[in-house]
């Protein structure tokens, strides 16, 4: 970044905190100085100030011509290592969160609003059972109970001659083969809930700055996580994005990762007595088949627990609920993990006369789960038709059903990924032969997850056409600017050619507002599409490519091609993904690309899945509030922070958390901002338009900067208030110049989304905001400053180094 503005006119001491954006940035950049050190944090996320400011609160003479500059840098919060790609295969828990909190604004409907959090926690509890359900179609139906059933499969494959039941071997009997295949899919749950255990500590457990009620005891709390209320009172009214335990959500986490490990091991449970509970009704074993209906039971009455302790209750956001219910996050996942252990030595009992014959039952379960997930989606959407009432914002999202379309994406991706994994390995041991085919094929995975597949051409094809509406509508907008970008710099010899591209970047900026339009079209079409696999499948019992068989050649052809095009679509696009995800984490500019998508979706907090990727947010912004707090209490100066991009959507919500005398003493700049574009189009309960009008009420000043070639940032469109003008400034040129200048004697470059900073309005809009800060209040004496030094020092924050304070 650029170094810090020159002196305001008046005030005395001031900071400028500097907080960067998608793609991440190193401190040296950011201060404009190669000599930099951190003066508190760790190697995670860490406050950084030039060599020569690092003592600056000692010697506050130094800084009444200038302001100090510091740096937050907290990439490594997202980024890091090529491991975390492995948070990726969450990508489906991470979608699911985000419908959470993309529900429309409500006021007076707390009912509704609950009902909606609790059907999001539904769907996203039907997500961990369809992926643990995928773990074990792959090992124990696919692997255990077909391949190593078959001598055709065995022979081939060394590594499964143990299991053989040719060989005749003690591990050959099928209960025992699905008992110790169970390890499988009983390791993926015992990951994800180690996974949850263990992110939660590294990046959620940062407690915020208490002190809030304190200095305003007389502050109302809106009954609805909005800003909006009818009460006429002078007290400020809390936000959501500004409640205590908003960034905070311990227990709620807790709970629901207890209850999602619990319906894991029972689902693994429940396939493995299953398959073993239908030998023993038909073999007239009486005492197995008691001992079945048994275990089935207490499947039904742990379920159900589950399922109470996902209904049952939401976030706690009014309060920082230090509680943890330590009986039930404890009992639960031991619960169900000794129901597990009972399942497998009930499926090892000796069988000889057991044979592996045909396929699990793994229809009905994929089944019933597409049928759930589709009529939560629906009554989802239902809820949110009945949330967004008539008269709200005109550009939320999809008029207030993104949650909803959100939901089914997050449902698709699940389906993908779980049944791309079974197509491949079913083609794997399959060999030559196609998976569900017939002749020369051995292994023949469910008759759903073909059909699942077989539709994603036909989705393909859907999509086209809005794709090429938007590129039409795109080349039309580009070429209907060019006059428009003449006129804005006023060029007396315009160049066909750099007026083409300085329209075409923006008209291609402007493709983020169709957003909306693609994922609804999106989620509608995979909402039918998957209803018609469903239908197909039951109907038929048969995979596409044998359902038609007779039908005329034609329909015949297409249905046996889109059988082969899907199925190797499905199991590429899987291997793709995971391999772009990786390339994304180790490649600055492939992070860039899809960066700001992963890093909205890990901002939220984990309020509806317990084992997406961790919420970097949690970590941020205790950060930024406790770093705030502490330079206003210990040295009465102002202060102004500035974010690009996410930072800028950190910093408002560090600002939300500070104490209302506080805030009035900060200055807020943005920039590249997606504040309103983005967050407040998606989640308007938390950052629509009364949201960002009641900021900038608090808030003593603040300033957005844009450009029309940025493809994420934007106008946020907060109105003038009272005698503080509106938020946003003119929309930045961009180029600065249009051809050729003295000053700028080559062609200056379309910098989008990037180096807001190479603009000289940032300097100076930057320096306006620091002189219409207050002045510097005194500073405290020695033993009160001591005092509050102690107050504030937060208490389980993990950092090191040296504290700035």
């Amino acid at each position: 970044m650029a170094p810090a503005s020159r002196a305001p006119k008046s005030g005395g001491a001031a900071l400028e905190l500097l907080v960067h954006g998608v793609g991440g940035a190193t401190p040296q950049d950011m201060l404009g100085d190669p000599r930099t050190v951190r003066i508190t944090g760790d190697t995670t996320a860490a406050m950084h100030r030039r060599a020569d400011d690092a003592d600056a609160e000692d010697h506050p003479e130094r800084y009444a011509e200038r302001p100090v500059p510091e740096a937050y840098v907290w990439s490594n919060l997202t980024s890091g290592n090529g491991a975390r790609a492995l948070w990726l295969l969450l990508l489906p828990f991470m979608v699911a969160n985000l419908a959470h909190w993309m529900r429309p604004p409500a006021k007076g409907h707390p009912r509704l609003v609950r009902l909606y959090g609790t059907l999001v926690r539904l769907v996203a509890l039907t997500l961990t059972v369809l992926l643990t359900a995928a773990a074990c179609e792959v090992a124990l139906d696919l692997t255990a109970w077909q391949c190593a059933g078959s001598a055709v499969c065995a022979e081939d494959r060394s590594w499964l001659g143990f299991l053989s039941a040719e060989r005749g071997g003690w591990w050959s009997q099928p209960g025992r083969r699905l008992a110790l295949a169970a390890v499988v899919p009983a390791a993926l749950v015992g990951l994800l809930w180690y996974l949850s255990n263990r992110t939660w500590s590294a990046y959620e457990a940062q407690r915020p700055p208490t002190g809030y009620d304190e200095d305003t005891p007389q502050e109302p709390v809106a009954d609805d996580p909005t800003v909006e209320t009818a009460a006429e009172t002078a007290a400020e009214v809390r936000p959501a994005l500004g409640r205590p335990g908003f960034w905070y959500g311990r227990r709620l986490v807790a709970r629901l990762r207890a209850a999602h490990t619990a319906a894991g091991f029972l689902t693994v449970a429940a396939a493995i007595t299953g398959a073993a509970a239908r030998h023993d009704r038909e073999a007239t074993n009486a005492l197995l088949d008691v001992l079945a209906r048994s275990l089935q039971s207490a499947y039904i009455v742990l379920g159900a627990v589950v399922l109470w302790v996902v209904c049952r209750r939401g976030r706690s956001e009014k309060r920082l609920d230090l509680r943890l219910e330590r009986a039930l996050v404890s009992w639960l996942p031991a619960g169900s993990l000794i129901l597990l252990a009972l399942a497998v030595l009930h499926a090892g009992w000796s069988r000889p006369d057991w044979r592996s014959v045909g396929t699990l039952p793994g229809d009905a379960t994929f089944g019933v789960l597409t049928l759930a997930q589709g009529a939560l989606v629906v009554a989802l959407g239902a809820v949110a038709v009945l949330l967004h009432r008539p008269g709200q914002d005109a550009r939320t999202a999809l008029h207030g059903l993104g949650g909803p379309a959100v939901a089914m994406l997050a449902c698709a991706l699940a389906g993908v990924m779980s049944g791309g994994v079974a197509q491949r390995v079913a083609d794997w041991l399959d060999g030559p032969g196609t998976p569900g085919m017939g002749a020369g094929s051995a292994i023949a995975p469910p008759v759903l997850l073909s059909w699942q597949a077989s539709v994603i051409p036909v989705l393909l094809l859907l999509l086209l056409a809005p794709a090429v509406v938007l590129a039409l509508r795109t080349a039309r907008a580009a070429r209907g600017l060019g006059p428009v970008v003449e006129a804005d710099y006023r060029t007396e010899d315009p160049d066909p050619v750099r007026t083409g591209r300085i329209a075409a970047a923006r008209a291609t900026a402007s493709l983020t507002d169709a957003a909306p339009t693609l994922v609804g079209t999106v989620s509608a079409a995979t909402l039918l599409l998957g209803a018609g696999s469903v239908a197909g499948a039951w109907a038929s019992g048969n995979v596409p490519g044998r359902a038609f068989d007779g039908a005329h050649p034609a329909i015949a052809s297409v249905a046996a091609t889109a059988q082969s095009l899907g199925s190797w679509m499905i199991g590429f696009g899987f291997l793709l993904f995971v391999t772009w995800g990786r390339r994304a984490y180790k490649d600055a500019s492939a992070r860039r690309t899809i960066g700001i998508l992963w890093d909205v979706g890990t901002f939220w907090p984990r309020a509806a899945h317990p084992f997406a990727p961790p919420c970097y947010a949690e970590r941020a912004v205790p950060d930024l509030t406790w770093r705030m707090s502490s330079w206003t209490r210990h040295t009465g100066g102002r202060l102004v922070i500035s974010g690009h991009s996410q930072g800028s959507v950190l910093a408002a919500a560090a600002v939300w958390q500070l104490p209302p005398a506080t805030r009035r003493r900060v200055a807020l700049l943005t920039y590249g901002s997606p504040l309103e574009r983005l967050y407040g189009r998606w989640f308007p309960a938390y950052f629509g338009p009364g949201s960002l009008r009641a900021l900038y009420g608090t808030l003593h000043c603040w300033s957005n900067l844009h450009r029309p070639t940025d493809p994420i940032g934007g106008p946020v469109r907060v109105p003038a208030v009272g005698d503080k003008p509106a938020v946003d400034r003119a929309p930045l040129l961009d180029p600065v110049v249009y051809g050729r200048t003295p000053a700028h004697p080559l062609p200056e470059p379309i910098l989008g989304h990037s180096d807001y900073q190479a603009d000289p309005a940032f300097a100076a809009e930057r320096s306006v905001l620091l002189d219409r800060l207050p002045p510097t209040l005194p500073r405290p004496r020695a033993s009160e400053a001591d005092a509050d030094s102690e107050a504030d020092r937060p208490t389980d924050q993990g950092s090191s180094g040296r504290s700035s304070g």
